[in-house]
C-alpha cells in the first residue's frame, strides 16, 4: 500500500486536513521562525566572505547550495517550541547550515555529481582542488562561529556529529560495492551520515531555549527519526524522482555502487537466477546499470517498499514530539515530518 495514501485516509479531522495543506505550502515549514531565517541567512552570507576578491565567487556559490535549510529550521523550530529563541540559535543554526554544507560539497566530488539546486556543483564548475579546500573553508569557519557562542556543549555537540557524518560517509565509501549491506547496517550508516546533523540541531535548539531534559530528548530524537525518512526518500527520488525537480544529477547512488534501501530491498527480496541477475548488473560496468535495473527493482516492489518504510520513521519522529506542548512551532515540526513524505523535490 502507498504510505502517503495510507496516511492520508487515517487523517479524518479537519486540523488534519489544514496540516496537510500547509505542509504543501514551503512557506508554512518556515512561518513561526521566518524572521530568526531571515538573521541566519545575514549570518552565513557574512560567514562566507574573504579578503581576496578573487574567492568570492566559490564562496558565494557556497550560500547557495544548502537548499531547505533544513538543519537551520529545525534547530530554530525546536527552539521555538521549547522556548524562546535567542542570538546564540542564530549562530548555532548558521553552524550546522555551513556543516551540511561543506559535506555535500565533499559529497559531490565523491560521487561525480555534476549538479546540485539546479546549478553545477563546486568541482564541475571550479574544480576538484576548490571543492575540497570550500568544503574544508566551511567546517573551519563553522568551528570559528561555533566558539563564539561561549556554548562547549555546543561546541563538543557539533564537532562530534561532524566526526559521525564522516564516519557514516566513510562506511558508504567502504561498502560501495558489497552487495551483502542489509538493512540495519544501512540504517545504522544513515543515521551517521544524514540523521546526527537533524538530532543535534533540534538537541541544541531545545537546550538552549531552556527545555527540561526529557523535552531535549524527544526532540533529538523526532530529528534523528526525520533525518533517517529524508534519506531514505532520498534514495528513493535518486531512482523515480524527476531531475528537474530534485535539481540534481539523479541515479547516481546505483551507478556508484551504493546499496541504498531500494537495493537492499530487491536484492533480500529476489531470489534464484533474478537476484544472480541483479547481482551481475551491480557487479558489471556501471553505464549498463540503471536502466537494466528497474524491471528488477519493480518485481520486488521497492518503490513502494521504500515509501513505506521512509512512512514508518515519519510517524516515529511525529510520535517523539508528544512530549512537548502545543504551539505553532510544533505544528510546523509536524508539518516538516509530513514533506519528509510528500515532497518531490
Amino acid at each position: 500500500m502507498d504510505t502517503i495514501s495510507s496516511f492520508s485516509r487515517s487523517e479524518g479531522s479537519a486540523a488534519s486536513v489544514r496540516q496537510r495543506s500547509a505542509s504543501a505550502d514551503p512557506a508554512a515549514l518556515f512561518r513561526p521562525i521566518e524572521a530568526e531565517l531571515g538573521k541566519v541567512e545575514q549570518l552565513l552570507v557574512a560567514q562566507l566572505q574573504s579578503r581576496h576578491a578573487s574567492l568570492a565567487p566559490v564562496l558565494r556559490h557556497g550560500v547557495l547550495l544548502g537548499g531547505k535549510r533544513l538543519r537551520p529550521a529545525l534547530l530554530l523550530l525546536s527552539g521555538a517550541a521549547a522556548g524562546t529563541l535567542s542570538e546564540t540559535h542564530i549562530k548555532l543554526a548558521t553552524v550546522l547550515e555551513m556543516v551540511h554544507t561543506a559535506t555535500l560539497v565533499h559529497d559531490d566530488l565523491i560521487d561525480g555529481a555534476t549538479s546540485r539546486r539546479h546549478a553545477p556543483t563546486v568541482h564541475q564548475k571550479w574544480g576538484a582542488e576548490s571543492s575540497i579546500l570550500l568544503g574544508d573553508f566551511l567546517f573551519a569557519q563553522s568551528f570559528t562561529l561555533a566558539a563564539s557562542t561561549g556554548s562547549a556543549e555546543a561546541c563538543e555537540a557539533i564537532g562530534g556529529a561532524a566526526r559521525r557524518v564522516c564516519e557514516g560517509e566513510l562506511r558508504q565509501v567502504a561498502s560501495q560495492g558489497e552487495l551483502q549491506l542489509d538493512e540495519p547496517q544501512y540504517l545504522e550508516m544513515i543515521e551517521a551520515k544524514t540523521a546526527e546533523l537533524c538530532g543535534v540541531a533540534c538537541r541544541l535548539g531545545g537546550r538552549h531555549a531552556g527545555a527540561a531534559d526529557d523535552q531535549v530528548a524527544a526532540l533529538e530524537a523526532f530529528g534523528r527519526h526525520l533525518g533517517i525518512a529524508f534519506q531514505i526518500a532520498d534514495d528513493y527520488l535518486d531512482l523515480w524522482g524527476d531531475g528537474e525537480r530534485v535539481g540534481k544529477t539523479l541515479g547516481t547512488d546505483v551507478l556508484q555502487g551504493k546499496m541504498t534501501m531500494p537495493l537492499i530491498h530487491t536484492m533480500e527480496v529476489l531470489a534464484g537466477p533474478q537476484k544472480e541477475a541483479l547481482r551481475r548488473l551491480l557487479q558489471g560496468p556501471p553505464a549498463q546499470r540503471l536502466a537494466a535495473i528497474y524491471p528488477l527493482l519493480e518485481r520486488a516492489d521497492a518503490a513502494a517498499y521504500t515509501r513505506r518504510r521512509a512512512g514508518e520513521f515519519v510517524a516515529a519522529a511525529e510520535a517523539s514530539l508528544d512530549r512537548l506542548p502545543a504551539s505553532e512551532a510544533k505544528a510546523t515540526l509536524r508539518r516538516w515530518a509530513r514533506f519528509a513524505l510528500e515532497r518531490r523535490f
